[in-house]
């Protein structure tokens, strides 16, 4: 006769403890006071048809023996089956108890004489960046912290649901996926998760988190622990200033019987990428080397911004159901103080807030940082009097991806704002293609949700790289190159000191994947800049057939911002103009929401119809200046120019705030 097994599920909800039912996606709910651990109680000899409500009931008396909690999702299923073959709809078990280990032992003998394995990212660079040093081994007892990646299932289905829900013209349009559904669709087979599962019980692996979506797990354990099970991992400690990472420099392998239930494993080789705003004011050499930037600028401000884009003093927020974000990695954070400063100071033409509603993850009581300062500041500006969350994402623990971390809390979060902005980025060729592939996947998630995902194009043009052979090639910058996410280059104004048509920002990110194909709502607009520009670099230094990016663009030099409650000018950057752009889509979301219309979502295919759809005038085409790429003899340092209609410096232009509201609210 099979044991019972012990399950629950609780959220944190004010001062109380959620309890929710299996119940399948409409799960019913109790509270519990704080504090005090309620069960889920399921009899895994019950008909597979007829879940138990939740009950309050006192923790189950084996856990007072001290045992750490497995919250590993639902494997449990796959083992409640080989248990007495119950089936409950369920998300975290306790395990710790009951005859479940008894179970899960008799399979660790399998992992843990297995010598052989498969390295899952054999082509991922180990490449400190500049100054980080190395500081030795850590000890066999120091703590690390894994993320492990889990095969999903339903991509291919993932990818033509995001199709119809983004294309304007589909009948799905604006029918997202809830958090249940997108569960359903793509969390991990029964062989995978159980597979998973008994690999870490069978390495004494206990401390575990899932997600929502059932795609990640979160496992924390010392390193010699990590580098039984991931045989070739070597953890080291590297060193920057204040701050330390915990990484290995040699690559890792899992069981072959692994390999095709991870996908990859966060938290060894790849390195917090740090894309900071540089404030120009500092740069005058670099500036006139160019022949396109004046020694003197007033400064881009809230007034600017708003005066440039035809944005009225009733362009704000009304509803109390919009929301939007900004993340911020690497101790970055923001200072409530600078906000209210800031508006005070730029403010005044128009409603605003001058307080963050919500803060997700660890906020800092440090020094402020200037690229989370200016985040927060222009989405607040243009975004105006729209409820604003920061996703702050610091990388505390030293194992940790801050990036990756920020992606597990939006595969864990039902309710998110519509419109993100983040200005992050690393160089294609710097990371390895499960990772890319991945991390696509989740953008994909996020667009079958319903939510704006923009990204910073990057402050380095075409960017360059040496291949073998010695000749250069453009560097691709990533995420702002998947095809799922909406990337925002930069402009500058052609006269310095005047509010009038803008140019190409030099620095503005830009240019051809070499991972991701071309997608299809922009192979139309780009083919032609690739048949109609008057002068393009050799074909060898670009793939032409790669996702092309920006999509938009905006203002991105010399902004005014406030950090530790100083007024600064001169900071530029795509990490300006990104939060820009967000927070106008923030504001057209305002405007669908009171019309009944759901939330943008994935704006890309909308975005390359404008035109066709007769709302061209929608954007500012600019048409002048080149961005920088290779200082070589063939291309000599310029790498794509502003032309007509679509290009590989600005996208589609820079936004006509009034006529992109038109647009994108028009039925």
């Amino acid at each position: 006769m099979a044991p019972s097994v012990g399950i629950s599920k609780r959220t944190r909800q004010g001062n109380q403890e959620l309890l929710l039912s299996n119940t399948g996606s409409q799960a019913a709910a109790e509270t519990a006071p704080a504090g005090q651990d309620t069960t889920n109680r399921y009899d895994s000899r019950c008909p597979s048809h007829s879940p138990v409500r939740a009950q309050l009931l006192p923790r189950p008396p084996c856990s007072a023996r001290g045992a750490p909690r497995l919250q590993l999702p639902e494997a449990l299923r796959l083992v409640a089956a080989v248990l007495g073959g119950c089936t409950p709809a369920v998300r975290y078990v306790d395990v710790r108890c009951r005859a479940l280990p008894a179970v899960l032992a008799l399979c660790a003998a399998a992992w843990s004489c297995c010598a052989a394995g498969r390295a899952l990212e054999r082509d991922q660079p180990f490449r400190p960046p500049p100054g980080w040093v190395l500081a030795g081994r850590v000890s066999p007892e120091h703590g690390v912290q894994l993320t492990l990646a889990l095969r999903q299932r339903g991509t291919e289905r993932l990818a033509r649901l995001v199709r119809a829900v983004s294309e304007p013209r589909s009948p799905q349009y604006g029918k997202y996926l809830t958090m249940e559904q997108l569960r359903d669709l793509v969390r991990p087979s029964p062989a995978t998760l159980v597979t998973v599962l008994k690999w870490l019980r069978g390495h004494g692996v206990e401390d575990c988190r899932s997600v929502a979506t059932l795609d990640f797990l979160e496992c924390s354990m010392p390193a010699s622990t990590a580098e039984r099970l991931l045989p070739g991992a070597e953890f080291h400690r590297y060193v920057k200033g204040q701050r330390s990472v915990i990484r290995s420099p040699q690559p890792y392998s899992v069981p072959e019987e692994l390999a095709e239930h991870i996908d990859f494993v966060g938290g060894l080789h790849r390195f917090p990428a740090e894309r900071s705003v540089v404030s120009k004011a500092w740069a005058k050499e670099g500036m006139e080397s160019h022949g396109q930037r004046a020694a003197f600028h007033l400064g881009v401000m809230p007034s600017v911004i708003r005066k440039r884009y035809n944005m009225t003093k009733g362009d704000i927020g009304l509803l109390p159901n919009n929301s939007q974000a900004c993340a911020q990695f690497l101790e970055q954070y923001f200072h409530q103080a600078d906000l209210a400063v800031f508006m005070k100071l730029f403010g005044s033409s128009f409603a605003h807030r001058t307080e963050i509603d919500r803060v997700v993850g660890h906020q800092g009581q440090g020094r402020a940082g200037l690229e989370a300062s200016l985040d927060v500041e222009y989405i607040m500006s243009t975004g105006a009097n729209i409820s604003t969350w920061v996703f702050s994402n610091a990388g505390r623990h030293e194992s940790q991806e801050p990036f990756l971390a920020w992606l597990l809390l939006l595969s864990n979060m039902s309710a998110l704002p519509w419109v993100h902005s983040v200005s992050y980025g690393d160089d294609e060729d710097s990371l390895s293609q499960v990772y890319l592939q991945r991390v696509n996947v989740e953008f994909m998630k996020a667009a079958a949700r319903g939510l704006t995902v923009l990204f910073a194009s990057g402050d380095d043009g075409a960017g360059c790289r040496r291949v073998p052979g010695g000749n250069h090639t453009f560097r691709p910058s990533f995420p702002a190159s998947s095809p799922y996410v909406t990337t925002v280059g930069g402009t500058s104004f052609k006269n310095p000191f005047l509010v009038t048509t803008e140019v190409t920002d030099y620095i503005s990110g830009g240019g051809f994947s070499n991972v991701f194909p071309m997608p299809d709502y922009q192979v139309e607009a780009v083919r032609s800049f690739l048949r109609s520009a008057p002068k393009l670099p050799p074909s060898s230094y670009y793939n032409s057939s790669g996702r092309a990016y920006p999509d938009l663009a905006a203002l991105s030099d010399n902004y005014w911002v406030v950090t530790n409650r100083l007024p600064l000018p001169w900071v530029s950057g795509t990490s300006a103009s990104t939060p820009v752009v967000a927070g106008m889509l923030a504001l057209i979301n305002d405007r669908r929401l009171q019309l009944g219309q759901p939330p943008l979502g994935f704006l890309n295919p909308a975005l390359y119809q404008l035109r066709e759809r007769g709302h061209g005038g929608a954007l500012f085409d600019v048409t002048q200046g080149c961005h920088l790429s290779c200082l070589d003899g063939t291309v000599q340092g310029q790498g794509f120019c502003a032309g007509p209609a679509w290009d590989a410096v600005t996208g589609w232009g820079t936004p006509d705030f009034p006529q992109l509201l038109r647009a994108l609210t028009a039925p």
